[in-house]
């Protein structure tokens, strides 16, 4: 019987230059693939393979991790996840902002956690099921998985409109320890949005008290992002201290005029954490952000333009200004006509943006909301504007960090074992572009454009896009966190 090197490899992806995740310089190398797995790094010209692809000109790097996804029942509902693996990625970080399909209970979940739904046929009352669900439907790409503090409190509080009693507190817990001890790989909040606005620090300290036990990751987005956003990171390191796991501070941003600037603030901040405790941190590679329709958040808006109304479906793709001068009302008050609703808000500003994708511990999340019918171009867009626009238009970084910050850094901060890097032993999820044209198309006014110089993709050894289209594969897998 002959060994297993000596037989031929599955794949080789032949001539590319081989940016490997580790944020080294690229190197001209062949990449041999067995099975789910990456075998050879090197010159493997005599190498025997049932399939050679000669990629020479092309860039070859790990799959990108989207560290930050709304993409939990939209693995399910669509499988081929194109949006995701038209654009290179490989790995979606889902259950962020505090929501989570399970254990989802409602028949009409409260916003936001209907940004999730899409006509309300998932329903999952045990957080096992919902991953039992994805193992047996898998979909294109590999899911990781959290659950939400406030899908908690909406399957345990009847009126969330306050902080929760200590019985109620012990209920969140002990959801969060069955989610947990089914491969949750952390619990999310959202203490921005209203089913979580009145949870207190010590509730959301109490509730996450798994995580410490279960080796998991806490991510937040925070309560302000806003005027009073430097106490809102306060809060966020506390919690992380007090419960001593890992913290993510999701799609970091200073949002408001006012607040134009700030970063030059919150990142030292950050910085300063991160020597004391274990912090990271994503974001996104837009002056505007997406989320539910909220009163304040058109105040601080500089535009708002709306994704989605319930109401009047008509209104998708409409300047929310517009809208408010038709009905003869301000755009504040014009708000509650709409409801629910989804909306764009541009309220950052450029230097800011740059200053925290260019921070070096800054991962990519896309934060991207599927199930909008007119999406966030983020969505679509996120990493090849950072490889395109950011990295060789504007030289924010080189292209070996730009691959780094959406793929080895981003395994290592949500330890997702031997994912992220192209190393032999680690699993195949691997993305070929061209570096001289990677783009994102998807506008705001055309915002589910496909990226430009996606060459094709493989996960878990298996090419899932090839010639700008879905081979059909759906091999993605449940992941994981192995804490470090």
């Amino acid at each position: 019987m002959s060994h297993p090197d000596t037989q031929p490899f599955d794949l080789i992806l032949a001539g590319g230059t081989v940016i490997d995740g580790s944020n080294s310089p690229g190197r001209r190398a062949d990449v041999g693939v067995r099975g789910d797995r990456i075998a050879a790094v090197g010159d493997l010209a005599g190498a025997a393979a049932h399939r050679r692809v000669d990629v020479s000109g092309q860039i070859v790097a790990p799959g990108f991790i989207d560290s930050h996804t709304h993409d939990d029942n939209y693995l399910l509902k669509h499988r081929h996840m194109t949006p995701k693996i038209s654009q290179g990625v490989t790995t979606v970080v889902t259950g962020n902002c505090g929501i989570s399909l399970a254990p989802l209970t409602h028949a009409t979940p409260p916003p936001p956690l209907d940004l999730l739904d899409e006509g309300g046929s998932y329903h999952f009352t045990r957080f096992a099921d919902y991953l039992a669900a994805l193992r047996a439907t898998p979909a294109a790409v590999n899911a990781a998985c959290m659950v939400g503090h406030s899908t908690l409190r909406a399957a345990v509080m009847p009126d969330l409109h306050r902080a929760a009693s200590p019985a109620e507190i012990q209920a969140m817990q002990a959801l969060a320890e069955e989610a947990m001890a089914s491969g949750a790989i952390g619990i999310s909040t959202g203490t921005f949005y209203p089913p979580a606005a009145h949870a207190t620090t010590e509730e959301i300290i109490e509730v996450c008290r798994p995580l410490h036990t279960h080796g998991g990751v806490y991510a937040t987005h925070m309560r302000d992002e806003g005027e009073h956003v430097v106490e809102a990171l306060e809060e966020t390191f506390r919690i992380g201290r007090e419960l001593d796991v890992p913290v993510v501070i999701s799609h970091h941003k200073v949002m408001g005029q006012p607040n134009f600037g700030r970063s030059r603030e919150t990142l030292p901040l950050i910085e300063a954490a991160m020597a004391r405790q274990d912090v990271s941190l994503d974001a996104y590679p837009y002056v505007a952000g997406s989320t539910m329709l909220k009163q304040d958040r058109v105040l601080l808006a500089g535009r708002t333009v709306i994704t989605w109304c319930k109401p009047f479906p008509e209104l998708s793709g409409r300047d929310l200004d517009e809208v408010a001068a038709e009905r003869g009302k301000s755009k504040f008050d014009v708000v509650p006509d709409l409801q629910p609703a989804g909306a764009i808000y541009f309220m950052m500003d450029e230097p800011d943006v740059q200053r925290i994708l260019a921070f070096g511990p800054t991962m990519i999340g896309s934060d991207g909301l599927p199930h909008d019918e007119r999406p966030h171009p983020r969505l679509w867009g996120t990493f090849p504007r950072v490889l395109g626009h950011y990295s060789r238009d504007l030289g924010l970084f080189p292209l070996e960090t730009a691959v780094w910050k959406m793929t080895g850094l981003t395994a290592a901060r949500f330890g997702l074992a031997q994912r992220g890097q192209v190393q032999p032993g680690y699993y195949a999820d691997l993305v070929v572009f061209d570096a001289a044209t990677v783009a994102d198309t998807a506008t705001f006014e055309r915002p589910t454009e496909r990226a430009a110089g996606i060459h094709s993709v493989y996960v878990n050894g298996v090419a899932v896009w090839q010639d700008q289209a879905f081979t059909g594969q759906h091999t993605g897998r449940v992941l994981a966190r192995t804490a470090a």
